[in-house]
Formats: C-alpha cells, structure tokens, sequence
C-alpha cells in the first residue's frame, strides 16, 4: 500500500503521521513545493497550477491514494485534482473539522489563516454544519508560517494573539489549517481559562487517514510491522525533509519507520 500526500510546506505532517499511526506498514509519498511556498498568497489559479504539479509528480510513484494535506489547495484544486487523476488515484481533500466540533453544541472558535478567516468557503461551512451553535472565527496572523519554519517566538506571539481574541466562554476550538494541528497542545494550554472545562480540539487529520483508508478498500491497522518507507519530493526531486520539520513529533515518528523509498 503506498499513500502519497501534497502541500506547499510541512502542513502535511498531520495528515502524514495519522496515516502512519493507522498503517505502519504503508509506504508514503511526501510531495512539496518549496519553489512556490507559501499557496495561500496566490491566485486560485496560481494554487491549482502549484498543486497539480507537486501531485503529478507524487503520481508517477503510483500511490494508491492521494490526500491534499492542505485546506486552502482543497478549496481550490480538489475538483480538478480529481479530473486529472481519478479513477486511477482516488483524491482525498481535507476540510475544516467544523461539523464535528458544532456537534457538541459549543461555543466554538475556529482557528484559521486571516485569508480563511471570513471567507465564502468557510462561512458555508458555519452555515451548513454549526447553525444553531455560537461560532467565532480567529485570524491566525503569521501562524502558519511560523509553524513552516519552527520559529518558536513567533509562534508563541501568533498563538497569543489568537487566544486573545478567543472568547473566554469558547469550550471548542476547530484547527483550520493543516499547521496548526502541529501545535495543539499549545494551542490548548493557551485557550485553556482557568476553571473551565477542558477544551475540546478538533482538526482534521485523523478523518482524512481514515477516509484514506476508505476509498481503496484498506482497513485500520496499527499493529502492523512498522515497515512503510518514506520518499521525499521537493518539486518532483528527492530530498529530505526540512530541517524544521523535525521540531515536530509527527516528523520524528516518520523517521522510525523504514529509509526512503528509491520507487
């Protein structure tokens, strides 16, 4: 079983490290675009072009299955992703896990990038799954690139602007972008009010794996030999992961599993 997963940057790695919890023996395919990072700045068009390229060149290893690891080249490229490469690939988007944290009545928060924030994307989501449910959208201003490049002051400095502006009564935060679920526990203890009930997070990574697993017939299997390689492409060549990635416990876990693949 090979999986192969696309983003701009190191957003991936929740998704990556979800897939390798449920099938340690799956071989994965990580596809960059350190040329062309960040996505979010770009033209629909731009993000489509940027995206179909690091996909293409994660199909020619022939995965089974292939997740966009990233939630704004979801909204802009799942549709043509899909043409392109389905039914040979099946394409996996990932979406902001708003319709699981509004089930549990909120009041709910939803981190996301300033662009995310207010958008028509994400307001349909509010509108289609959290009616009914207190919703405050957060502006993660910086957030995301700090996570890119482990900047720990930055990244202490965007988590706490985000939390202030976190009202106090929120008992659900939604991770909405792939970076952030790097940092949950932080984001946790920052949105934590003294007192309080503790705070439910809700991202996206585990229900992509499983959708993963879904759509070529596969079954969870977390026992299974630890024996799945892991190829690194970084606009179609392989490399390495970036340095930074490794101040994340979801890119140390890949590096217990077997060396890249050269196939």
């Amino acid at each position: 079983m090979k999986i192969a997963l696309i983003d701009s940057g190191i957003g991936l790695l929740a998704a990556t490290a979800a897939v390798r919890r449920l099938r340690p023996d799956a071989d994965l395919v990580l596809s960059f675009d350190p040329e062309g990072m960040p996505w979010g700045p770009r033209t629909p068009e731009g993000i489509t072009e940027r995206a179909m390229a690091v996909a293409e060149a994660a199909a020619a290893r022939r995965p089974d299955a292939l997740i966009i690891g990233c939630n704004t080249a979801t909204v802009n490229s799942l549709s043509a992703l899909r043409t392109r490469l389905e039914p040979g690939i099946p394409v996996i988007g990932t979406v902001p896990a708003i319709k699981p944290a509004a089930a549990g009545g909120g009041p709910v928060a939803i981190w996301a990038t300033p662009a995310t924030t207010g958008s028509v994307y994400q307001r349909g989501l509010i509108e289609e799954f959290a009616g009914g449910v207190p919703v405050t959208e957060v502006p993660c201003w910086g957030l995301a690139e700090a996570v890119e490049h482990a900047d720990q002051a930055a990244v202490d400095a965007a988590v706490a602007a985000a939390a202030e502006l976190t009202p106090d009564d929120v008992t659900t935060v939604v991770l909405g972008c792939t970076h952030y679920e790097l940092l949950a526990e932080r984001i946790r203890v920052a949105v934590q009010r003294p007192g309080a009930a503790p705070l439910a997070l809700h991202g996206s990574a585990g229900a992509v794996a499983a959708q993963a697993l879904r759509r070529i017939g596969a079954r969870p299997a977390p026992d299974a030999p630890a024996t799945g390689t892991v190829t690194v492409l970084l606009n179609g060549r392989e490399g390495e992961l970036p340095e930074a990635a490794l101040s994340y416990a979801e890119a140390r876990l890949l590096r217990t599993a077997s060396p890249a693949a050269s196939q």
